[in-house]
């Protein structure tokens, strides 16, 4: 058996919690099975999310509980595959910061994450208002030193 062009130990998979998501999920599950790699979900929090969190209306802890749902059923589809998925969530707009991005956000993480490879929800410009990855993605997609695969 010959060895993969590419070695990727690390998929990153940005997530908002949308169908897009779940979709990228699968994709990227796919991927680190097929060389044998982990995946990562970062759950980016849109900008309405993060205001009511700086600004104190939702507690933190409530926001976290309802991310792990999501990051639950991730998990159940990484489980089925035997791939190994671990979580975060990042702030993809800030008040404090304002050249914080949900594509910076990213790119952040793969950074620390030491990601080989990204997986990223491509949504449509109608989307929901929490869905924030579409802002994302072609941000990534210009600036990412990492593959990525666009779904």
């Amino acid at each position: 058996m010959t060895e993969p062009p590419v070695e990727v130990n690390t998929v990153l998979v940005p997530v908002d919690g949308s169908d897009e998501s779940v979709r990228a999920i699968e994709y990227a599950v796919g991927i680190a099975e097929q060389y044998e790699a982990d995946v990562h979900a970062l759950y980016v929090l849109g900008e309405e999310m993060s205001r009511a969190i700086e600004t104190g209306t939702v507690e933190e802890d409530d926001v976290i509980d309802e991310t792990e749902s999501f990051i639950e059923s991730a998990r159940a589809v990484a489980d089925d595959a035997g791939v190994a998925l671990g979580n975060s969530i990042a702030y993809g707009f800030s008040t404090q910061r304002k050249l914080q991005h949900p594509g910076s956000a990213v790119l952040d993480c793969a950074e620390e994450i030491d990601a080989d490879f990204l997986v990223i929800p491509r949504e449509p410009l109608s989307g929901e208002p929490g869905e924030v990855l579409e802002k994302a993605a072609e941000y990534v997609l210009l600036y990412a030193s990492q593959p990525v695969l666009s779904v």
